[in-house]
């Protein structure tokens, strides 16, 4: 045998030992619990604008806060003889992602969006906003130069706007004030969360760690938890990292996900099909409306007129054929059946529902 093919024989042979589905990282699929972030909100004020802030008499919030942000600096506005109308200052909600085991002094970046009538956001400055957690307490502080990357320019006649000038962020703009409290090193217990639940998959994670751990230390409680034990390890974050890298291979629910404003159609690789028919109906009529008009010779008598003219086309394609797809065929068969019979991807939505309702799918059909 020739060294080609004695190669050729030997990558045959390790393409069948390859197992059918990829390998992921237990990094990729699970979380660990505790690992998490947590959402922040404020509310709070955006200055020097150029006019084109929030008008402050169809925005009465804005102008509450502007008076009360002026009176704790020492400024009265509320004798009769001042009247604020002023269009450089908007009303915005701030909002921030406070990520896990954030310390005291970092900063992270804010998104900020206007609440009333502001136009534009660009070239303004976020005052001081506290920025509160789903508890109520305050965990950052935010404050900053907003940019926005839209574009909005006015004419007499015309307005170009380019992205969205009332929504913007602000780079490194909030600086964390609290931690949340979580003591990972002294946990007796680690629990992983499936991002994507199934029994079988939680199994494998608990038999890989298993493997790893040489001993029943993983144990899956439900479809999309396994709970590991720490009892004596000293170095948890090294253990968890090693956990991490270990490879698994998913099980996958066979399901075929439609969406039929876009044509798009995402199936599984375990979406099995029994023995169907299929037949495409391929009647096509056309109505073709070229509407003339009707002009009397010059210095004669009569009115000019649109006299309608309609075409009526019928076309029917007699190379479709009823094609037969036999049973527990793969993803691929099914594509290549379907391809064959010159199925287009919305043609194909409206076969994928039939099949289903004629119980040859054996799979979840969802549409969006």
């Amino acid at each position: 045998m020739s060294p080609t093919r004695l190669l050729l024989c030997l990558l045959a042979i390790l393409a069948a030992a390859l197992p059918a589905s990829a390998q992921v990282r237990i990094k990729d699929i699970a979380d660990v619990e505790g690992v998490r972030e947590n959402q922040l909100v404020g509310y709070g004020l955006v200055v020097g604008l150029n006019g084109t802030g929030d008008r402050l008499a169809a925005a009465p919030f804005t102008r509450q806060s502007l008076i009360g942000m002026l009176e704790r600096l020492g400024v009265n506005v509320r004798d009769q003889g001042t009247k604020l109308d002023t269009k450089n200052v908007a009303a915005v909600m701030v909002t921030a992602t406070l990520p896990g085991f954030a310390r005291n002094g970092t900063r992270i970046d804010v998104q900020v969006a206007a609440m009333g009538d502001a136009t534009n956001l660009t070239g303004g400055t976020l005052l001081v906003t506290p920025l509160l957690g789903a508890d109520g307490e305050v965990y950052a502080v935010a404050q900053g130069q907003v940019t926005t990357g839209a574009i909005a320019a006015r004419g007499a006649a015309q307005t170009i706007t380019r992205g969205v000038p009332t929504s913007g962020r602000i780079a490194s703009g909030a600086t964390i004030e609290r931690e949340v409290p979580f003591a990972f090193g002294r946990a007796n217990t680690l629990r992983l969360t499936l991002r994507n639940p199934d029994f079988t998959t939680a199994r494998r994670v608990a038999e890989a760690i298993n493997r790893f751990a040489r001993g029943p230390v993983a144990t899956p409680t439900d479809p999309g938890t396994v709970v590991i034990n720490l009892a004596g390890r000293t170095d948890v974050v090294g253990f968890v990292t090693d956990i991490e890298q270990l490879r698994i291979t998913p099980d996958q629910t066979a399901r075929v996900i439609i969406d039929e404003a876009n044509g798009i159609i995402v199936m599984g690789a375990n979406v099995r099909v029994s023995t169907v028919a299929i037949a495409q109906g391929n009647l096509t009529i056309r109505i073709t409306e070229t509407p003339q008009v009707s002009q009397p010779n010059p210095f004669g008598q009569g009115e000019t007129v649109v006299v309608p003219r309609t075409e009526i086309e019928v076309q029917e394609n007699q190379n479709r054929r009823l094609g037969i797809v036999p049973g527990n065929v793969t993803l691929q068969d099914l594509v290549r059946s379907l391809n064959a019979l010159g199925v287009g991807p919305r043609d194909m939505i409206q076969i994928l529902q039939a099949i289903k309702a004629a119980g040859a799918l054996q799979a979840e059909l969802e549409v969006m």
